[in-house]
């Protein structure tokens, strides 16, 4: 390691080391807005809230939602495989944790990713002491991937991606990056652009295997719940923004405004990605006018609603269902898009706008086999809506290769099984045909 990369990490383990007061306070004015569990405040100090389970524990660690739910295929097969091993999933989101609560299969648990300060690492890592580690995608903890170096736990990076702007970044501290990337024996990528730009950023063990995300299973949902909404849309033409960002709210209800003319029963689904916002929406949208739904408030659709909000957690498999055209949220802002994917899976018409460069590569492949279709600017959603909602033929042709697409993808987990059997044999994992 260079003398700089050397004082950065000291820099870096002084400011967090005697940082304590301020993350406190950091993390009091997060519980503040509802982002933080305050039942759980303690793992994120790196108090676990429950014992370590006896035998081989393989430790998963995702950032969000999105990373989470890619990986729970892998935790599927890997419980189904050692009969005798835990699995340990950290999150760093309340959202995140609901969402785990629900869809982790048995043996496998949550807890909150302790704040990367080296007490509270040292204390999480003491307790569980993993014996294998999963870190996902590219968010990189110094103090905690230092840490688990230095203890010598089998590790890779799995379903790695490094954008373009992350990439720039961490070239103008190529040593500081990689003394965090020196952990990990392996690094499983999604592409080989994320596989050139790990080994110039000084990872070792490089292989492109492909998205997880195409392996997950389809989103949940509730029958009964299913049938009962399909009965209140009764019919009408409906369409979805997913995942929606602010400004995006507002982008729906211009579609369905100029729409409406063209087609009079219309129903408009926003799906906001943070579903407390789902008040603020009704009070936006309904102050232009429009007849508004709230579903986290028990309010029916019925023919009068113009909007219905689907601001609760968990049900975008249901509103997939419902609906046969989705525009994909975070793309018409510059958020970088949201996954389409999960859409794509369920046969849905998939449009998005023009920035989605966190699914850059899933993207040219969907628009590669005539499966979404990409729009320049948030004018031409419109447009699309209403021809899509208008042409069967179109709207079944692009659905029906969007599912083929997310199938022919699927052995993705497969080839991170096989790439990850030397570290689980090296962990001591006995895994079974």
């Amino acid at each position: 390691m260079t003398v700089r990369a050397e004082m950065l990490q000291s820099l870096y383990r002084g400011l967090t080391e005697y940082g304590g007061p301020a993350i406190r306070y950091y993390l009091a004015r997060r519980r503040a807005l509802g982002k933080e569990d305050p039942t759980r405040q303690g793992e994120r100090f790196g108090v676990s809230s429950r014992p370590r389970p006896n035998g081989p524990l393989v430790w998963c660690h995702a950032a969000s939602v999105g990373e989470a739910v890619s990986i729970l295929v892998l935790i599927d097969r890997v419980l189904a495989q050692a009969p005798h091993v835990g699995v340990l999933v950290t999150t760093g989101t309340v959202t995140s944790a609901k969402v785990m609560a629900s869809r982790l299969p048995a043996r496998a648990f949550h807890q909150y990713f302790p704040v990367d300060r080296p007490a509270y690492v040292r204390s999480f890592l003491s307790h569980w002491r993993p014996d294998l580690v999963l870190w996902t995608e590219s968010e990189l903890w110094p103090n905690m991937l230092w840490e688990i170096a230095d203890r010598g736990f089998p590790t890779a990076l799995i379903n790695a991606r490094i954008s373009e702007r992350s990439f720039a970044r961490w070239q103008r501290v190529p040593d500081f990056v990689t003394s965090m990337l020196r952990g990990f024996s392996l690094c499983l990528t999604q592409t080989e652009t994320d596989a050139v730009r790990l080994k110039a950023l000084g990872a070792t063990f490089v292989r492109p295997v492909g998205n997880l995300k195409f392996a997950a299973a389809p989103l949940p949902v509730d029958q009964d719940d299913l049938l009962c909404t399909q009965h209140l849309i009764d019919g009408r033409p409906v369409w979805l923004m997913a995942s929606t960002h602010r400004g995006e709210d507002e982008l729906a209800a211009d579609v369905h405004e100029r729409l409406r003319a063209q087609f009079p029963d219309l129903l408009t689904v926003i799906a906001p990605r943070h579903p407390e916002r789902g008040p603020s929406i009704l009070d936006r949208l309904s102050g232009r006018g429009l007849s508004v739904a709230l579903r986290s408030r028990g309010q029916a659709v019925d023919a009068s609603t113009d909007i219905y909000v689907g601001d609760t957690m968990g049900e975008l498999g249901l509103f997939y269902r419902l609906v046969r055209v989705v525009a994909v949220g975070g793309s018409f802002v510059p958020r970088g898009g949201q996954n389409p994917i999960e859409p794509a899976q369920l046969g849905c018409a998939v449009l998005y706008g023009p920035h989605m460069h966190n699914f850059a590569t899933v993207t040219r492949e969907l628009e590669q086999a005539g499966a979404a279709l990409a729009l320049t600017d948030r004018a031409a959603l419109g447009d699309a809506v209403a021809r899509l909602l208008q042409d069967e033929a179109s709207r079944h042709r692009l659905g029906e290769a969007a599912r083929a697409v997310t199938a022919r993808n699927r052995s993705v987990v497969d080839r991170t099984m096989d790439a990850l059997a030397p570290l689980l044999r090296r962990a001591g994992i006995v895994v079974t045909a």
